[in-house]
């Protein structure tokens, strides 16, 4: 199903942006970015993020973004922010003029992690889904929107019925490039319920 962009809402919404029915682009800010506490000891909260509301249980969220990060930092991409203390996100950050971290956040009770790998700092496309199993969560990456990698499986320890999710978009320093985004869509869960062992008894 496709996404009614008119329906998303901003939270900090920036200051140049502009929305049409298939295609959402912003100008990030200098020093807007999201991260609690772990390792750097300081608290950001000032990234603008673009969000839809859902109670669905099982579903998958799709969407590219492009995007011409030049200055370390510098990333695109989605983001499930449910409070400053709680919430995921999924971007390319650029790093310098060779490699990008192409990598996740996972925020729960105030303390951010950060799980990466490296790509070529000449990429500057890249599709994401996001999917939701009850209270679990799947972050898949991909280059064509057709064969989709694993990043992370993940749980929410403070989430209710209700979530918002959607895209993001920051520059943690003194920087501003231009990201877009298109072809969201939402679809039935993707990510498949496990087949193997079988859950332990509560």
């Amino acid at each position: 199903m496709k996404i009614d962009i008119s329906a998303m809402e901003w939270t900090r919404a920036p200051k140049q942006y502009t929305v049409t029915e298939d295609t959402v682009e912003m100008i990030t800010e200098p020093f807007t970015d999201l991260w609690q506490r772990t390792y750097y000891h300081f608290r950001n909260d000032n990234a603008p993020v673009l969000q839809m509301t859902t109670d669905e249980k099982f579903f998958s969220f799709v969407f590219r973004t492009e995007f011409d990060t030049k200055v370390r930092y510098d990333q695109s991409g989605l983001i499930m922010y449910l409070d400053s203390d709680n919430w995921l996100k999924a971007a390319v950050e650029y790093e310098n003029d060779r490699i990008q971290r192409l990598g996740s956040v996972v925020t729960n009770n105030g303390y951010s992690d950060w799980a990466s790998v490296d790509i070529d700092a000449s990429e500057k496309s890249m599709w994401f889904r996001f999917s939701r199993r009850d209270d679990d969560f799947c972050i898949e990456n991909s280059t064509d929107g057709i064969n989709f990698k694993q990043m992370r499986i993940c749980h929410m320890f403070n989430l209710k019925d209700t979530i918002k999710f959607g895209i993001y978009a920051c520059s943690a320093e003194d920087s501003s490039f231009r990201a877009r985004f298109m072809d969201m869509e939402l679809t039935e869960c993707k990510w498949l319920a496990h087949d193997g062992q079988a859950p332990d008894e509560e």
